[in-house]
């Protein structure tokens, strides 16, 4: 098993470079059309590492869970769920629970085929996903800072395989999407990171979406949205700036968050 506190040490890294990546390819392009055609040069990585834990790499598993501690139903999932997705407290001092604070309990989010975000009811075979929503508000010359965490507990590895190649590819099919009717997120781009790919030791498999957002007619401001996968266990993170947020400072928030909710993951599924 991979050293987790060398993992979680290096996940922020890992992620910063994805992230650089990304904004690398866009540069690329001399007008917008590639960041909003979903074009492969817009999603930037090959197919063998683009396909979350598809069998291309011959990498093993960063963690093995005790059997008997793998939620098997609804109610179990639900608890680890609940443990694990972060709390406005966890992000950091000043973050407050944005309203409503949580999502709906037996639902999870959607991209329709429209492109636009809904909570439906969870499908067969997955066990449970909680959301929460927090915010750091204006101050210090910068702009709020909204924030959402995600778990998500599948009554499979195969099931948890799949939200990962969904996500990666969603970006393809929806360069824009909709998280309300008066919100935009443009740009997008997608970057899958198996275990053992570019340094990366923390996740069976993890996906990264960079784009912008745009919220009431404001200016557009850095988006990122962090996926990653121990097992059955899915967590996630999304990350708004505003003015005064670097895409720097934006990743390595979320990223610290990822890694804190897949160490709590690890923390209630090894056994002693």
């Amino acid at each position: 098993m991979t050293d987790n506190a060398h993992g979680m040490r290096g996940s922020w890294v890992t992620l910063l470079v994805a992230g650089s990546l990304l904004a690398g390819c866009s540069a690329q392009t001399d007008d917008g059309a590639s960041r909003q055609s979903g074009s492969p040069s817009a999603r930037t990585s090959p197919s063998a590492e683009a396909t979350p834990s598809g069998g291309s790499s011959a990498a093993t598993s960063v963690f093995t869970p005790d059997a008997s501690l793998v939620p098997l139903t609804s109610k179990d999932g639900r608890r680890l769920a609940e443990s694990v997705v972060l709390a406005p407290r966890d992000w950091g001092q000043g973050f407050v629970a944005q309203d409503p604070g949580e999502s709906t309990p037996g639902t999870w989010a959607v991209l329709n085929e429209s492109c636009r975000w809904q909570r439906e009811k969870l499908p067969h075979g997955v066990l449970a996903s909680a959301s929460r929503y927090s915010r750091l508000p204006v101050g210090g010359g910068k702009g709020a800072v909204n924030v959402t965490a995600v778990a998500t507990v599948h009554a499979s590895v195969l099931g948890a395989d799949e939200q990962l190649s969904t996500t990666l590819e969603e970006v393809l099919r929806c360069p824009e999407q909709r998280p309300r009717s008066d919100e935009r997120i443009t740009g997008l781009m997608s970057l899958g990171t198996p275990f053992g790919t570019r340094e990366q030791e923390y996740a069976d498999d993890s996906v990264l979406e960079a784009g912008e957002y745009v919220g009431n007619g404001g200016a557009a401001q850095p988006y990122r949205w962090m996926v990653a996968r121990l097992g059955t266990v899915v967590v996630a993170v999304s990350v708004t700036g505003a003015k005064g947020n670097t895409a720097q400072e934006l990743e390595q928030l979320g990223s610290k968050a990822l890694a804190q909710m897949l160490t709590r993951t690890e923390q209630r599924l090894k056994g002693k």
